[in-house]
């Protein structure tokens, strides 16, 4: 996978559980991204090394000789050592590791109507389309549901933007309701969500009770693979084992090993790193594969094995 190497040119704590980064080129330009982009930060934690997928937060598209790029990253409390060490061991002047953007959260060409929804750091691939959508000067609103002094990043200068296009939701005071947000929207109208999957559920549960068609609902969820027991994985055709710890993702141990994987989300919702699987029993935690094909193929971002092994035809 292609990588660029990019300078911490300034951070900022934008509540005290999200830090912003801006990054520029160490050479050269960065390329220009589209809104909903994102790119993955390569980071080393000890003898590891996590490959995070974060959103791009600013204007898309833009040319200045300058160009910046700025992600935001909420410290989760059951870090692996990612968000930790974005928040404790980065500091300006530092060059980090990335690949380009990739834009797997897109606004969709032919709505006549734009709902952006977003919870707590969901709120980062929003704040490119909204620049996108106001360059335009297209029909949108934006909701936002956060825990004021927490989890509400952006929320300020959004609200300022917006005005009557921004409806924001403090958890202490008030819920995002999906029922009622969808319910008043017109024919052809798209909605994009992204945040923790509660929310995600309860925007998909609410298009399908009032017959949206599922290509009207748009999500993106960043998270980092769930834990589980240790296990080894079996590559078939050489024969080589691998272990995969409690905490590392079956993906993260084959890139160890020095096996390369497609992949773009490593969330379990793009499908680039489907890989075919021969025995074993699989937990599948992924949303793309169908029942059908998770006979034979699993995601090895977020998927694992139930047992002590598993073999992979690779």
């Amino acid at each position: 996978m292609t990588m660029l190497d990019v300078v911490v040119t300034s951070t900022r704590m934008l509540t005290p559980t999200v830090r912003e980064l801006t990054l520029s080129a160490r050479s050269g330009r960065l390329p220009a991204f589209s809104s909903g982009s994102h790119i993955q930060l390569c980071l080393r934690t000890g003898q590891r090394e996590l490959r995070n997928a974060y959103s791009l937060v600013g204007e898309p598209g833009e040319t200045s000789d300058k160009r910046n790029w700025r992600i935001a990253v909420r410290l989760s409390d059951a870090s692996r050592g990612g968000s930790a060490f974005v928040h404790a061991g980065i500091e300006p002047g530092m060059t980090l590791r990335v690949t380009p953007p990739v834009n797997l959260f897109a606004l969709h060409a032919t709505a006549h109507r734009h709902v952006l929804i977003a919870g707590g750091i969901g709120i980062t691939p929003m704040v490119s389309h909204v620049a996108e959508l106001t360059r335009r000067r297209a029909d949108f609103e934006l909701h936002y549901a956060f825990r004021a002094g927490a989890s509400d990043a952006y929320a300020d200068e959004l609200r300022a933007r917006l005005g009557a296009r921004y409806r924001g939701y403090d958890s202490a005071i008030e819920r995002f309701d999906a029922l009622r947000t969808l319910a008043a929207q017109p024919l052809g109208t798209h909605a994009y969500v992204c945040g923790p999957q509660s929310l995600i559920d309860a925007v998909r549960d609410a298009a399908g009770k009032l017959g949206w068609h599922a290509h009207r609902v748009h999500r993106e969820a960043f998270v980092a693979p769930a834990p589980g027991r240790p296990f080894t994985a079996t590559l078939a055709r050489s024969g080589h084992c691998i272990d995969v710890a409690a905490d590392q993702s079956l993906l993260e141990a084959l890139e160890s090993a020095g096996v390369a994987i497609p992949n773009l989300c490593r969330g379990g919702v793009c499908g680039q790193c489907a890989t075919p699987h021969l025995s074993g029993e699989i937990e599948h935690r992924d949303q793309f594969l169908s029942d059908h094909e998770r006979h034979t193929h699993l995601m090895p971002c977020v998927s694992r094995a139930r047992g002590a092994t598993l073999s992979l035809d690779l």
